[in-house]
């Protein structure tokens, strides 16, 4: 019996052999093109809210109860026999959104209750007693000046506002000299990603009433203050240290009371329904099917040995954030770390493939999604040199162009040195940061908040800008944040990078290098005694 069974066992392992390959196929045929492998480039798993629009209603009457003239203006009821996202069925929101929409330009376009430091009803009793609009909006924006950007659009809305030095009564003093910036976003999109610091904070006393779970807690350079409201995720924050305070840079206990004064003024400004969204889960990024002859890069994660903050590595993220035009005009570029690159032991000089991911180099920057919490925050690429018919080919190897990645808005205000794409449509809400061009270019050029761009467009040029010329080599600073019920949190552009190279050279790159470890960290040993001076505070990004 035994004998019969081993022989029957013998004649079934080669069938099952030949039998494998093809039970493999018919499961991924099933399972559909969603189905990943480990090596595979993936697109972001995204989540979408349900906006509770009657609750908004019942919100916005409630605010306009101080004003009756105002409010019987409104009309709160719609026509019962439409769809939601009808603007008939919410005839007060198409009314708002006319009011405020001189103001915030736009701002009908929101698919979720825009929140405001702005009181709309005191606004418009102030408006029909003859007060000068001036003056309207210096009083009834609780001191904040004028809006430094307002944005709507198919995700949600951002805005930044700013406060004054000794503006605001009751204001306490503070060391910091220059305006402060409260940024404010609400979206109907979140990305889902694994985020182990994610979900933290203390609750603030003062505002539990009006924000029941309300969570403030500093992360990744910012106070940040989250709440869901009608459903919505919403984050404002403030860009701070979490130090003493000083004249030019805000200590984070200065900004606590800005961002608690901007929260306790937020009212509806407008906003209006739309068609209900589905969560969008991650698939396979599609990739050239041809291999490129010369383009390769080392694995996602795969940074220079020792170079990673207390001894830890990099992080293998797979994925594509978006589907972007390289940022660099001419070909080739290269993905380079420009701090730690003579410890490569490849010894490839910064102007060669393959690229190597730089992510989670050490610096002094916290970065939730490398494996110590602190990092580089995006990736260093630097040009090729110019063809050797520099005259036909029109190459200044100073002015290779920096392009927008995409169709967007630019989040800048003057002398700044970090310029920020934003994409706000029905599937993503992302941006992208540029650094290390020059400010007083970018200011003559208009490359400041509000200015919509295209995909292409010229933006700036590759240069070495860092608090001042010459403060950095020539290269450009790439990074990518999406937003989350955290707030906007950066994660790797290294296959965002990749994906869109491959697209540009219309060829696909090859790995190269060791096997990647199945753990998302991927180790290197990072002597005790190593200090890198980039890990000091204003160090090299």
């Amino acid at each position: 019996m035994l004998r019969g069974r081993l022989r029957t066992k013998a004649v079934c392992r080669p069938f099952f052999r030949i039998l494998a390959p093809t039970l493999t196929s018919l499961l991924l045929l099933v399972a559909g093109p969603s189905t990943l492998f480990a090596d595979e480039f993936k697109t972001p798993a995204i989540s979408a809210v349900h906006v509770e629009w009657r609750a908004v209603l019942d919100q916005l009457r409630s605010e306009f109860s101080s004003q009756p003239s105002v409010a019987s203006g409104f009309a709160f009821s719609g026509q019962r026999r439409v769809p939601g996202s009808d603007p008939r069925s919410t005839p007060a929101l198409v009314q708002l959104n006319a009011v405020t929409s001189p103001i915030f330009t736009g701002i009908g376009r929101s698919p979720v209750p825009v929140l405001l430091p702005f009181d709309t009803a005191a606004f418009l009793e102030a408006r029909s007693n003859g007060v000068p609009a001036s003056v309207i909006l210096a009083r009834y924006q609780a001191d904040f000046r004028s809006a430094d950007l307002f944005e709507a659009g198919q995700a949600g809305y951002d805005a930044m506002f700013s406060l004054e030095p000794g503006a605001g009564d009751g204001m306490p003093q503070r060391t910091f000299a220059k305006p402060v910036e409260v940024q404010i976003t609400g979206s109907i999109l979140t990305y889902d990603i694994n985020d182990p610091l994610g979900g933290k904070g203390e609750p603030v006393k003062a505002l539990a009433a009006q924000f029941p779970d309300l969570r403030r807690f500093i992360r990744e350079g910012y106070v940040r203050y989250a709440f869901t409201r009608f459903g919505v995720p919403y984050v404002v924050s403030i860009q701070c240290l979490d130090s003493a305070p000083r004249e030019r840079r805000l200590a984070c206990r200065e900004a606590y009371p800005v961002a608690e004064r901007f929260l306790k003024a937020l009212r509806i400004a407008g906003g209006q329904p739309s068609r209900a969204r589905r969560d969008m889960a991650s698939a396979v990024v599609e990739r050239p099917t041809e291999w490129s002859a010369e383009f390769s890069y080392r694995p996602v994660g795969d940074i220079i040995a020792s170079s990673g903050y207390r001894k830890q590595g990099g992080r293998a993220d797979l994925t594509a954030y978006s589907q972007i035009r390289f940022p660099i005009q001419k070909t080739p570029a290269f993905v380079r770390s420009q701090s730690f690159g003579k410890r490569d032991k490849s010894e490839q000089p910064n102007g060669s493939y393959p690229w190597r991911d730089n992510f989670c180099e050490s610096r002094s920057f916290e970065v939730g999604q490398c494996p110590a919490a602190f990092g580089h925050q995006g990736e260093d690429i630097r040009p090729g040199a110019c063809p050797g018919n520099n005259e036909e080919d029109h190459c200044d190897p100073k002015q290779q162009a920096v392009l927008a990645v995409r169709d967007g808005v630019v989040i800048r205000s003057l002398t700044q040195q970090a310029a920020i794409l934003q994409i706000n449509s029905s599937t993503e809400h992302i941006r992208f940061r540029y650094m290390h061009m020059s400010p007083s270019s970018m200011d003559a050029d208009g490359v400041l908040n509000g200015r919509h761009v295209e995909e292409g467009e010229k933006i700036g040029v590759v240069s070495n800008y860092l608090d001042h010329p010459n403060g950095t080599t020539r290269h450009l600073h790439f990074d990518v944040q999406v937003f989350t019920r955290d707030g906007w949190l950066w994660v790797s552009p290294y296959v965002t990078l990749v994906s869109a190279y491959e697209r540009l050279i219309h060829g696909r790159g090859r790995e190269i290098g060791p096997e990647m470890a199945a753990s998302p960290a991927v180790a290197h040993a990072l002597p005790e005694d190593v200090v890198h001076p980039d890990m000091q505070e204003g160090g090299e990004n």
